[in-house]
């Protein structure tokens, strides 16, 4: 058993190093869009199903309290926190409708929706997607494996962190990754650096 926990910390590592290069640029542009729109006045929407919403408040926890050092909060919802409001839209209309019923109340132009997706295809980021475009809302979106009708969605305002790899683990620990850099970059740019 011990080798097999090795072997996990190999691939793990080894799957960040083969991503890693490549989404750099995005990632710093993904946070330069961030710092544009909290500079703005604007607020991120974010969501995901199972762990990739989890990811998803683990961002939001991050901006509205605070990261690595001690500053003003920023504003962000993540969309999966809410059961009534989500339960309640599941059973009147539907469960692809989850998400894109919060966008359209909450959501303003100039907001970012981020959204988180590790396997592809989840029918309720679709019509957010959609929903988000029709706010006038920039999109970055998180994705793993086949980013299927994701991608196809995207519109040249939007921004793709997408991660190649076959494991499901792998890619979530990769998104958390790219949350924390993203969460370091908009602290660098909005605050610079505290010493410690």
């Amino acid at each position: 058993m011990n080798q097999r926990v090795i072997t996990l910390f190999h691939e793990s590592i080894e799957a960040k190093m083969q991503v890693g290069e490549g989404l750099a640029p995005l990632i710093e542009e993904a946070s330069r869009m961030i710092v544009h729109a909290l500079l703005d006045g604007k607020k991120l929407l974010i969501c995901g199903n199972g762990v990739s919403a989890a990811n998803g408040q683990v961002f939001t926890s991050s901006l509205v309290n605070r990261f690595e050092q001690e500053r003003p909060s920023l504003p962000a919802v993540a969309l999966g926190n809410d059961v009534t409001t989500q339960t309640s839209i599941a059973n009147d209309y539907s469960f692809n409708e989850i998400y894109a019923k919060q966008i359209r109340a909450l959501g303003q132009a100039g907001d970012l929706l981020v959204i988180l997706s590790g396997s592809g295809n989840p029918s309720n980021l679709v019509p957010a997607i959609g929903a988000a475009h029709d706010r006038e809302m920039a999109i970055i979106a998180l994705t793993g494996r086949d980013s299927g009708n994701i991608s196809a969605l995207l519109d040249v305002n939007d921004i793709e962190l997408h991660v190649p790899v076959d494991s499901l683990a792998r890619i979530h620990e990769i998104h958390l990754l790219i949350i924390f850099c993203l969460c370091d970059l908009i602290d660098h740019q909005l605050f610079g650096v505290q010493e410690s």
